[in-house]
């Protein structure tokens, strides 16, 4: 019983009107050929250990006591707090999904907006601190030498933890000890707990651990700036470094006072914070001090010449994140676990590898991270790592570098086997270096071997790839077999499409469309609350409406970009255009609907109730989650057209009225326009 709140409102209907009227558990996604992959593993997570997440037993109460629903569907009130609770675990996961399917930045932004929603608040106060990220990645990388994606690559990050969480017993056990947890069977309320619990934590470790980069990219822009003449950096090399930042690090006289009474010490900043928890940890293992540690990180932003002129963006990261926590939740409501996903931040880049285990040099190097330490830091190490395929190459040398593009993983038996796929139509790069490879072994394997990027670190006997990671993060908990193979790119997943902007405006747009009925002077800010109103549910339903405009354009021979082409531009859509549009956003509609666990029907127009209004019959359509307008089985594109075709004038116009409305609002944002090829 996954989720227990939608299975209560069913038998609470069932009680109710005498007959077994819905909602319907939604079901759970397993792949037939390994139910231990990526996506199966990390969304059985969602769907199973996470059962209770974020319920409250007091508003559960509170509204059997006063007869009155605490949730937000459609409109507050409508649905039990906890069912609410339910379903936006249902949007997370059903979001996780879709990201894994295509692995684009769209669809990864889904993920994000639900966690925000979910443990931070709302997705409107936070959303500059991933917005930068992407914005500063997309602009600003091709400057770069090197620089790969990094947006994606936290939700593959995160949905990867969650996998091993889920499959790998002695990780779990670990995270349990080490947060002192209270042991129970499998799938207990204990284990619920224990994974509700790591999810919210892992998730704002994985999730946040690169928003720091927007420091970094400046000093990679300038160091590339001399790299394109094949100058090496080091001394003489001329470099950006930062001072006086302590308003990123500085802490407020609350979060002092709060910090001191957690840790028994006083702290100014975030670095003398995190030095002490960090040494706590690790110090007695290693061999260091906190004092040593403090200075450290207190070098970093300021002397990347002692970092072999490297910045690290682990350390912005974790104080941006400290700083955004203290915005949302208050100083005071911090805790050692959000400490403890901070310094696993603060670790995973090059602190760790490079200041405490040196896992480069022979003569220094230490033993690898073992799980038992740092539970958040050990995950995000091993993740962060395993995390290379599938990732935008921006940097001028990255373009036309050898990456993998998919992986294929087997959690089976708390083991970790992953084969790493290679474009087919880079087959020639691959043999010559195979060629060479031979030929080194028939030589003698004098001098360096050959190498092909990640291909050669996967494919030779020396495996880089794997030796690396076990140098940094101990795997005998999570014995790790990885390998290279070879197939045909299949790129159609992707959806991609000639419209281009920030995507990052699918918010603004998803909030205008929502309020576009609303006078014209209506505020920014009161549509956004207008929009809040909305559970989560409906707020994706709305971004997932803005994400397909796009694709819709696609099918018109149409884009948008905010760059002056010499295309004929629309500036309205003909009747036979949005004859086109209409049928796709109706069946994305009806997919959206049935993956949520909608089911088709009209009991709530009838059934009989004390108080018979409109607002009466639309809440009892949430309690129900059954629709007049959805589809029920086994759905082709031809039988949801066929579906179509039968909807009244009204019905139709809800398909088709919102986009028009989009012509203004793209120009309203970023001085998009759209045009016919």
């Amino acid at each position: 019983m996954a989720y227990t709140a939608i299975e209560s409102m069913r038998r609470e209907n069932e009680k109710r009107f005498g007959a077994d009227l819905g909602p319907m558990q939604p079901p759970l996604y397993q792949s037939e050929q390994n139910p231990n992959d990526l996506k199966s593993a990390a969304l059985r997570f969602l769907h199973e250990r996470c059962e209770g997440l974020l319920f409250s037993a007091q508003i559960q109460a509170e509204e059997q006591s006063t007869g009155k629903y605490r949730g937000k569907s459609l409109a507050p009130g409508q649905i039990p707090y906890n069912m609410e609770m339910d379903l936006n675990r249902l949007c997370l996961e059903k979001a996780l999904e879709t990201f894994i399917d295509s692995g684009v930045a769209e669809d990864a932004y889904t993920v994000y907006y639900c966690y925000l929603e979910m443990f931070l608040g709302r997705y409107g106060r936070s959303k500059r601190m991933v917005e930068l990220l992407s914005e500063y990645e997309a602009n600003g990388s091709s400057l770069l030498m090197k620089h790969r994606d990094h947006y994606s690559h936290s939700v593959y990050v995160f949905a990867l933890g969650l996998a091993i969480y889920e499959t790998n017993a002695d990780y779990r056990e670990t995270f349990r000890r080490f947060y002192r947890l209270p042991a129970g069977e499998e799938r207990s309320q204990e284990a619920c707990e224990a994974a509700n619990l790591f999810l919210e934590y892992w998730g704002l470790t994985a999730l946040f651990h690169d928003i720091g980069y927007p420091f970094e990219l400046p000093f990679e822009q300038l160091m590339s700036y001399f790299e394109v003449d094949n100058q090496e950096r080091g001394k003489g090399s001329l470099y950006l470094a930062y001072h006086d930042v302590e308003p990123l690090t500085a802490l407020d006289e609350i979060g002092k006072v709060h910090l001191e009474t957690l840790y028994g010490q006083h702290f100014e900043t975030v670095v003398e914070l995190l030095a002490r928890d960090i040494a706590d940890k690790l110090g007695e293992a290693y061999g260091f001090s906190e004092t040593y540690l403090r200075s450290v990180i207190d070098w970093k932003p300021v002397a990347p010449d002692r970092f072999g002129y490297y910045m690290d963006h682990a350390f912005f990261s974790a104080s941006r994140l400290y700083q955004e926590l203290v915005e949302e939740l208050g100083a005071e409501n911090l805790n050692r676990m959000h400490v403890d996903a901070l310094s696993a931040i603060l670790l995973h880049n090059s602190l760790f590898k490079f200041s405490i285990a040196f896992y480069k040099d022979a003569e220094k190097r230490k033993a690898p991270l073992r799980a038992a330490l740092h539970p958040l830091a050990w995950l995000l190490m091993l993740c962060d790592e395993l995390q290379c395929w599938d990732r935008i190459a921006y940097g001028r040398n990255s373009r036309t570098e050898l990456h993998p593009m998919a992986a294929d993983f087997d959690f089976s038996g708390g083991k970790l086997t992953a084969i790493y796929y290679y474009d087919q139509e880079e087959r020639e790069k691959i043999r010559k270096f195979q060629v060479q490879y031979r030929a080194w072994e028939e030589g003698g394997e004098e001098g360096d071997p050959p190498r092909l990027k990640a291909f050669s670190d996967m494919a030779e006997k020396e495996q880089r790839f794997t030796a690396d990671i076990e140098k940094i993060v101990d795997t005998r908990s999570c014995p790790l077999h990885i390998e290279p193979g070879i197939r045909q790119a299949d790129r159609r997943s992707k959806h991609i499409y000639l419209s281009g902007s920030n995507f990052l405006h699918l918010y603004d747009f998803a909030v205008a469309l929502h309020g576009r009925n609303m006078p014209a002077e209506t505020t920014v800010k009161a549509l956004e609350e207008k929009f809040a109103g909305l559970s989560l549910e409906y707020q994706l339903s709305g971004i997932n409406r803005a994400k397909s405009f796009s694709r819709y354009l696609n099918a018109l021979d149409c884009f948008y970009t905010d760059r002056p082409v010499d295309f004929p531009m629309v500036t309205a859509f003909t009747p036979e255009q949005m004859a086109v549009i209409a049928p796709m956003e109706h069946e994305r509609w009806v997919r959206e609907h049935q993956a949520m666990g909608w089911r088709c029907g009209s009991a709530y127009s009838v059934l009989p109730l004390a108080e018979d209004t409109p607002e009466a019959r639309t809440a009892l359509r949430e309690q129900l989650r059954c629709h007049a307008l959805a589809m029920d089985g086994e759905l082709s594109a031809e039988d949801i057209h066929a579906h179509y075709l039968t909807l009244s004038e009204e019905d139709l116009g809800k398909d088709w009225k919102p986009f028009t409305s989009m012509l203004q609002l793209l120009k309203k944002y970023d001085g998009l326009r759209i045009y016919h090829l």
